[in-house]
């Protein structure tokens, strides 16, 4: 919880395990990419040589989620710190979401494990 419990930690871990060497494109693998940043708030990098956009999410199992990552996280450590299988319901009362956001959240690490 210390090493996860702000946004940006959060952030720094996708960025260091999606991209360990720094920004590679994901159409052409070339390095060289500006930052841009969208009226929304979102950083996006640009390839300067393929001009494809891409954002830090997508093409994750975090893509196109609305929640914060913090919560991710905290589902990430409450699914696999435990001995017996945790069902939707017990996750929403750890994350505090609703049940749809839960059952959601389950099944797609579930599936990403």
């Amino acid at each position: 919880m210390k090493r996860y419990s702000t946004e940006a930690a959060c952030e720094r871990a996708v960025f260091e395990a999606r991209w360990p060497d720094g920004f590679v494109c994901p159409g052409c693998s070339e390095k060289r990419h500006c930052r841009v940043q969208r009226s929304s708030g979102h950083r996006r990098w640009q390839c300067r040589s393929c001009r494809q956009q891409t954002s830090l999410l997508s093409g994750t199992v975090f893509d196109n989620t609305k929640l914060p990552l913090t919560t991710w996280f905290l589902a990430f450590y409450v699914l696999t710190q435990t001995r017996n299988n945790v069902s939707a319901l017990e996750l929403k009362r750890h994350l505090g979401v609703c049940y749809r956001s839960a059952w959601r959240i389950k099944h797609t690490l579930m599936q990403a494990i």
